[in-house]
């Protein structure tokens, strides 16, 4: 079965770090990555753009309207996006519990929220 890992964070901590605290959290990230890509339960990532850069698209009245920024609000912003593979609920936490966002960097502000698909089809 397919997990969406959601990875969340307070973009205003990110964007407060020094150019020396953003160098140390990579290493420390890519590790973890790296881990969770030899498990053979990764099957994509991506890190998302700053909230700045988003575009929402919602119909109203029967017409699309297309406006700058998030459509929500939210004390946390979006950031990233996994998708594992596991065999239940049990497997996909401890597979997401060793992701940077679950274990790492609590100053931030990061977590997970861990969702099974309902379906799931590749391109």
């Amino acid at each position: 079965m397919k997990y969406l890992l959601l990875g969340y964070h307070h973009e205003s901590k990110w964007d407060a770090l020094t150019p020396t605290e953003l160098e140390a959290v990579g290493p420390e990230c890519g590790q973890r990555d790296d881990e969770l890509r030899r498990s053979g339960h990764l099957v994509a990532m991506g890190s998302l753009g700053h909230t700045r850069m988003t575009t929402s698209l919602r119909t109203k009245g029967g017409k699309l309207v297309v406006t700058d920024g998030p459509y929500v609000e939210t004390k946390e912003q979006l950031g990233g996006l996994v998708i594992i593979e596991a065999k239940d609920l049990n497997e996909a936490i401890q597979i997401a519990s060793r992701h940077p966002a679950a274990c790492l960097n609590e100053h931030l502000g990061w977590g997970l929220e861990l969702r099974p698909f309902d379906r799931y089809e590749e391109a």
